[in-house]
């Protein structure tokens, strides 16, 4: 038994010493070449030539072969050696979490790959065969990387043969183009994270039968998504469904009923359209996200574990549930045979159609005219009209209607009139009583009934003695009358016809003429709107209007100053508005970069042409030219002109060549930004708050933003901040009083009360500022879907983490970038005072938060203060600086009499000019002092 242990133990010694035989050479090679290609490969502690015989950390070995790498969040930096593919048996790779940079290193033939981490990193480019031969690929993550940069990178085909492929996360990853149809049609893939990325277009119809469990497309960067969308209501498998952030339009799709598994459905922040399905109430959702939509009709009752959030859209009542009345119920279905066009149902909100584009009610308040000649409907018209007893008036004229006319719509007593020309009708066309006046031409394949052929009565027998050619003249005579009656008819018919076309042709847009400068007024731009009050145009005044009467023709004057661009002009400064001047993208439309034959840089706002029918779009429009043209301040985005051509309406300002402080706060890594450091972000956070103090208090009037935020937060080339998108601002009241508005604004930042009860005041703004320090301090955003749904919402969390009152609890939220390891540091001492101001201007309560002038004297002390270097300088000279501003008012009006002291208060008037709270100075000081006095 002995001698069989000792053979035993020496075989067994054998296989050991075997086992620990050198590595493959050629898998060693790779694992040298991946060292040697780091900056700080040290960190790897490897040393030798025999990873799997020496048992290297974080390498995992079988027998001779290396099957795992997992050097996650090791902080290496340096390029990845392209040789790597080289590890034939690698299982699993993971590299996240580092700063990697550089080219990926391609995984061509890597046959027994099945998972990699890429994320996290800052590769630059990928190469073209990196998905080729990874036949046992379950899962790759490419998160976070911006490869290919600006210029981005397509899906390529090698992914569909993937046939394994399971996970695919690209999440901010610098993908552009369209999603490709060949990944709804990947058998096994069930992960698909698209999100952050620059994708076009919609779902591809692939995706209806695909077995997706998680679908993330939400926040597309410059480019979004668009729609449609209807494949996802084929995705049956669903669980987790993300597309907000973008301008999806179209309808929620029915078929989300079926995806009896899903629990998070996030919507919001999209262009959609119509009701809310309500299969969507049977689902087991934990949250439904549909803010800021369309959507009209019934808000479902969803089960009370349901978190919905469904504020922003237009549903008929408040009150989840609830029907929406007769009159909208029958006006809902007839426009949902047209896809519930956002141009028309925009504006279709409560439940009250009397207010409705297009509608007219009657004395009782019932729906008496359609109107909708020229809406660009397409689709067919419904017999539920027939449901509404008091229509008189349906005028669809002009649109794409298709299909036949239902008949029972012969049967509404009230109906006096039907104008359907120029669509596309088929069919036979119904019979309308004679009280109906109805127009159906121009619809070639419409059926039309002729009235029967009658007999003409026979003639008279002629007297005797009549010639034969008498007898044919009386025969030939009624004849040749009736031709010429029937040419006379036809030709009476077609003048009415082509006076009719006249009548309900759609008036041309407005031509702007700029008028030429009177030495008595102000600039003004002339909008002359042909066809008088009757058009379909909206000319009201953008600033203040005037009716002119001029030659029969209606013009709107309005007054703005010298704002005024021409059309030609910006198109010039923006190459046609082309693709590589856009700065990005929102809800109003893009912004291009521009620059004036002086060469003056611009940032131009171009409404897209969706936005130039919603009643949205223009107010915002409005507002900005409104605040703008009135408020001037060295933190509040400078507005230099602006252009309405037709439908083009155009904003312009100054450019700001920093872009948004939340590219510098959140994006800095993909947009190769240097972090900002503490000093720097304590600068901006003074000069928002003196921007806002200046918009609450210090300007002519009293506006509320209500947008503060980081991406409306603009640098300039020293990183100087100046707030900018005032297409939300609102006139605050006389007082103190809230004022009730439209709730509007980004979640995140609203102010509860805000949130809840659509009242406003200033210290709305006051909040979000509060939450922009927050950003600044910890270098996370306001709503972070990252983090855990506890962790989500960063007041929250801050609050939370802060509630011991200690000190170190504030180090776990800092930025990490700030370096801020200890609390006895003068940076520390700075953050923990903006941290007990955002605490304060967070406060659930109005009136626990402090204004904004506060904020400003807390600031200033933390930011480095100018010094003069002579404080006797020649600057100061015969001047009393304790003098308030009234007395020094008078004593320079004294003194501006005497001429031997005009020079001396022309540079005081230079010096007072450049303070923060006053406007740009007019060409007097006692206008500036006016001005700066009436605050």
């Amino acid at each position: 038994m002995e001698q069989h242990s000792w053979k035993y133990f020496l075989l067994l010694g054998v296989l050991l010493v075997s086992a620990a035989a050198e590595t493959d050479p050629v898998d060693a090679e790779a694992l040298q070449s991946f060292q040697k290609g780091l900056s700080n490969g040290e960190i790897l502690q490897w040393s030798g030539t025999d990873p799997c015989g020496a048992a290297w950390k974080h390498v995992q070995c079988r027998g001779k072969s290396v099957t795992g790498i997992d050097v996650a969040f090791l902080g290496l930096q340096g390029i990845v050696s392209p040789s790597l593919n080289r590890l034939s048996n690698l299982e699993y790779l993971g590299m996240q979490g580092n700063a990697l940079s550089g080219s990926m290193p391609s995984l061509a033939g890597m046959a027994n790959l099945k998972i990699a981490y890429f994320d996290n990193n800052d590769f630059s480019s990928i190469p073209g065969d990196f998905f080729a031969g990874l036949e046992s690929l379950e899962a790759i993550y490419l998160d976070n990387n911006p490869l290919n940069g600006t210029a981005g990178w397509e899906l390529p085909v090698d992914i569909s043969h993937l046939g394994a492929l399971a996970n695919l996360s690209l999440t901010n990853s610098s993908v552009v183009g369209s999603i490709p149809a060949f990944l709804g049609a990947m058998p096994h893939l069930k992960v698909l994270n698209l999100a952050y990325n620059r994708l076009t277009g919609g779902i591809p119809p692939s995706f209806v039968s695909s077995n997706l469990v998680q679908l993330q497309a939400n926040n597309m960067q410059g480019p979004v998504l668009t729609g449609p969308i209807d494949a996802v209501g084929g995705m049956g498998s669903l669980v987790q469904l993300w597309l907000q952030v973008n301008e999806i339009a179209g309808t929620i799709p029915p078929g989300l009923g079926n995806a009896l598994a899903l629990q998070d459905l996030k919507l919001n922040d999209n262009r959609l359209t119509g009701p809310i399905p309500a299969s969507l109430a049977e689902l087991p959702l934990a949250i439904l996200s549909v803010d800021n939509n369309e959507l009209i009709g019934v808000l479902p009752a969803f089960k009370p574990a349901t978190k919905v959030l469904a504020t922003g859209n237009n549903f008929c009542q408040a009150v989840p549930g609830l029907r929406c009345s007769h009159d909208v119920e029958t006006l809902l279905e007839f426009i949902g045979e047209f896809g519930y066009p956002a141009s028309i149902v925009s504006s279709w909100k409560g439940d009250d159609p009397c207010l409705w584009t297009g509608i007219v009610c009657d004395s009782g308040k019932r729906v008496s005219v359609i109107d909708l000649a020229g809406s660009q409907l397409v689709g067919r018209l419904s017999p539920a009209l027939v449901n509404l007893t008091a229509l008189t008036v349906l005028r669809l004229n002009g649109n794409n209607i298709s299909g036949g006319i239902p008949p029972v719509l012969t049967s509404m007593k009230s109906l006096q009139q039907v104008d359907l020309h120029n669509n596309n009708l088929s069919g036979d066309l119904p019979q309308f009583p004679e009280s109906v006046k109805t127009n159906f031409q121009g619809n070639p394949l419409l059926l039309q009934s002729l009235p029967p052929v009658t007999s003409p009565p026979v003639a008279p027998a002629q007297p005797s003695g009549s010639s034969g050619g008498g007898g044919a003249g009386l025969i030939a005579g009624p004849v040749v009358g009736a031709v010429s009656l029937l040419a006379i008819g036809l030709a009476l018919s077609f003048l009415f016809y082509k006076r009719s076309e006249k009548r309900f042709v759609r008036v041309q847009g407005p031509t702007m003429v700029v008028h030429p400068r009177d030495s008595s007024s102000e600039d003004i731009v002339k909008i002359i709107v042909p066809g008088g009050a009757g058009n379909n145009v909206n000319s009201r005044s953008l600033v203040e209007t005037a009716s002119v009467n001029s030659n029969g023709t209606d013009v709107q004057v309005v007054e703005a100053g010298n704002l005024v661009i021409s059309i030609h002009v910006l198109r010039n400064a923006t190459r046609n508005f082309s693709e590589e001047t856009v700065l990005g993208r929102g809800g109003f439309g893009a912004v291009y970069r521009g620059q004036l034959d002086d060469g003056t840089n611009i940032a131009v706002k171009r409404m897209e042409a969706s936005s130039v029918v919603s009643s949205k779009g223009v107010s915002e429009f409005h507002a900005e030219i409104a605040v703008l043209s009135k408020v001037r301040h060295r933190h509040l985005v400078a507005l230099l002109g602006y252009c309405i051509d037709g439908n083009e309406k155009l904003l312009v300002y100054e450019y700001l060549p920093q872009g948004a402080l939340s590219h510098h706060l959140f994006e800095y890594r993909r947009m190769r930004l240097k972090p900002l450091e503490w000093k720097r972000r304590l600068a901006i956070a003074l000069d928002v708050a003196r921007g806002m103090e200046y918009l609450h208090g210090l300007a002519y009037k009293s506006f509320i933003h209500r947008d503060l935020k980081p991406s409306n937060i603009l640098l300039d080339d020293d990183l100087r901040a100046k707030v900018a998108d005032f297409g939300l601002v609102k006139l605050a009241p006389e007082g103190k009083y809230s004022v009730e508005t439209r709730l509007a604004g980004t979640f995140g930042y609203l102010a509860p009360e805000y949130a809840v009860t659509g009242r406003v005041t200033t210290k709305a703004d006051v909040f979000s500022f509060g939450v922009v320090l927050l950003e600044l301090i910890s270098g996370r955003r306001a709503l972070d879907e990252s983090q855990p749904e506890e962790n989500m919402h960063l007041v929250t969390w801050y609050r939370r983490i802060t509630s011991s009152s200690s000190k170190e609890s504030l180090l776990r939220i800092i930025d990490p970038v700030l370096g801020v390891g200890d609390v006895t540091g003068d940076v520390f001492h700075s953050v923990y005072t903006v941290s007990e101001l955002a605490r304060h201007c967070t406060a659930r309560e109005p009136y626990q938060r402090p204004d904004m002038g506060h904020a400003v004297s807390v600031l200033s002390p933390l930011v480095d203060q100018w010094k003069p270097a002579d404080q006797d300088g020649e600057e100061s000279a015969g001047i009393d600086l304790s003098l308030t501003l009234p007395q020094a008012l008078k004593k320079w009006q004294a003194s501006e009499e005497d001429s031997s002291s005009g020079a001396a208060s022309r540079r005081m008037l230079d010096d007072y000019d450049s303070h923060d709270s006053l406007p740009t100075r007019p060409a007097g000081f006692a206008e500036a002092f006016t001005a700066a006095d009436g605050r």
